[in-house]
């Protein structure tokens, strides 16, 4: 029998019969993804928003507009917020299940993004800054995690790089909104309470089962095998509920529970883990918040200095993220994860090497060079949105083992957080210090140890089940990995 699932069916698989599994094969699995997936539509929204009302908090604000510090504070509070609740969600996430998860980022959010459309001052901005960064960071561990275990393997990566779309089309809307309220009084409050909706539009939608597998593990199996029922045929789900049995079983054997330094002590854990943090850094030190965050700012270096222009250039990257985010969409099951983002950072690192040049003639005295720095912009993200931007999500969504897929995608998410908060924090003060050409520069030697990285330590895991997933790292440690060296690197003896 071979699987192959056409458009417009049940999303079942029957016996004998070819048909080709696609995204919008079976309602419930594609409900789930887009319910789910509004967690990105947060992280997106808040991601982009920021940027375009850090222009106008400035003019409200003197001392936001005098001090550099203070801008990268308002910005980066969410991200020392998102770092918390990135490692706090993964172990939420283990105890109260993915959608309990969901619904308390839903209610961290929308109070934080009420907090800070009253802010009476900087430091009370901040403080809602950091509430929304909370409710981030736990919706960035809990939507990739819940889509990836409710999905079929066959179109695992498109599902879960649909929430990825949300983030990306959220960073779109934003901009949207942006310039939709450039004209209104009290602009920028404006902008960031309107973060709230999509927060209480999930709370509002969240009548979707728990996880299957995190049901079948710490629940109920009638449960988990009645959500299964709804994603697959009687023949397939017999196969997947063998396999899940199997795993769990023998997950139960090997240890009695769940502890954080086993992470690093279990050889394959910690090569799976250092492969899916690995990404999750270079994800951020290859620039991409940078560019989200700071787009606006950027244009203005280039000699924009419009506000409203500033914004209506932006919203050509937010546009361009969301497009290449499609592509990626399609190319992640097909291309696979990772010659999709070794692709993906060759361009990166050459549209930064683009960035570095228009700067760096712009700093010598040239003139009319403002338009290649907004180009180098566009092809960034047209270069970075198919691949770096779901390739890292996606392959920490299915590189663990279950019971450790909540604690190891915490902690990756964590390690992104960590990242975009020292890009974040430090961009404007690098550019300051060694000039905004050079900053780029930097950013493009950080993408070529990407490739490094990647060509080392990441394997393809398209197609693959979460079992054979564990499998394929066993292998690796006992140095089955076909002369790939990076076990050699990492492994130490179990005590």
């Amino acid at each position: 029998m071979t699987i192959d699932l056409i458009p417009g069916s049940s999303g079942h698989i029957d016996d004998g019969v070819d048909k080709k599994i696609t995204y919008f094969s079976n309602k419930f699995v594609l409900g789930l993804t887009v319910i789910a997936g509004i967690g990105g539509l947060l992280f997106g929204y808040d991601t982009g928003v920021i940027s375009g009302a850090l222009l106008y908090i400035r003019d409200d604000f003197e001392a936001v507009d005098q001090s550099s510090v203070l801008q990268e504070t308002i910005v980066s509070m969410a991200l020392l917020g998102a770092i918390i609740g990135a490692a706090a969600g993964g172990w939420l996430n283990d105890v109260q299940g993915r959608k309990s998860a969901t619904l308390i980022a839903d209610v961290i959010f929308a109070l934080g993004s009420l907090v800070m459309a009253a802010a009476p001052d900087p430091y009370v901005l901040i403080f809602g800054r950091l509430l929304v960064g909370l409710g981030v960071g736990i919706a960035s561990v809990t939507a990739p995690m819940y889509i990836a275990e409710a999905s079929p393997s066959e179109i695992r990566g498109g599902l879960v790089s649909t929430n990825v779309l949300m983030i990306t089309g959220g960073q779109f809307l934003s901009y949207l909104v942006n310039l939709g309220f450039t004209q209104v009084r009290g602009t920028w409050r404006w902008m960031l309470g309107i973060a709230a909706v999509p927060a209480i539009l999930q709370f509002s939608l969240m009548f979707l089962p728990e996880s299957p597998r995190w049901l079948y593990k710490n629940r109920s199996s009638s449960e988990a095998i009645a959500t299964l029922s709804k994603i697959y045929d009687p023949d397939r789900l017999k196969d997947e509920l063998e396999q899940l049995s199997a795993a769990l079983e023998e997950e139960r054997r090997g240890r009695s529970s769940v502890r954080y330094k086993d992470v690093f002590r279990i050889k394959e854990i910690r090569l799976a883990f250092v492969a899916g943090a690995g990404l999750q850094a270079f994800q951020q030190f290859t620039g991409i918040n940078t560019v989200m965050y700071y787009s606006p700012t950027i244009v203005q270096m280039a000699g924009f200095g419009s506000n409203r222009l500033a914004l209506q250039l932006s919203l050509i990257v937010a546009l361009m993220n969301a497009a290449g985010t499609v592509v990626g969409i399609y190319l992640i099951d097909h291309v696979g994860r990772r010659k999709l983002a070794l692709s993906s950072l060759t361009g990166v690192i050459l549209s930064l090497v683009l960035l570095s040049t228009a700067f760096f003639l712009e700093s010598s005295g040239h003139t009319n060079i403002g338009w290649v720095a907004v180009l180098g912009l566009v092809l960034y993200i047209s270069s970075f949105a198919p691949g770096m931007g779901p390739v890292p999500w996606t392959v920490n969504s299915e590189i663990y083992p279950e019971s450790y897929r909540g604690i190891c995608g915490g902690m990756s998410a964590t390690v992104n957080w960590v990242s975009n908060l020292i890009v974040a924090q430090s961009f404007l003060s690098v550019a300051d210090a060694v000039g905004t050409g050079m900053t780029f520069l930097i950013l493009a030697v950080i993408a070529v140890l990407a490739v490094a990285f990647v060509l080392v330590f990441v394997p393809e895991t398209k197609g693959l089940t979460f079992e054979e997933v564990e499998k394929l790292w066993r292998e690796r440690t006992r140095g089955n990995a076909n002369g790939n060296g990076a076990e050699s690197l990492l492994e130490e003896d179990e005590t």
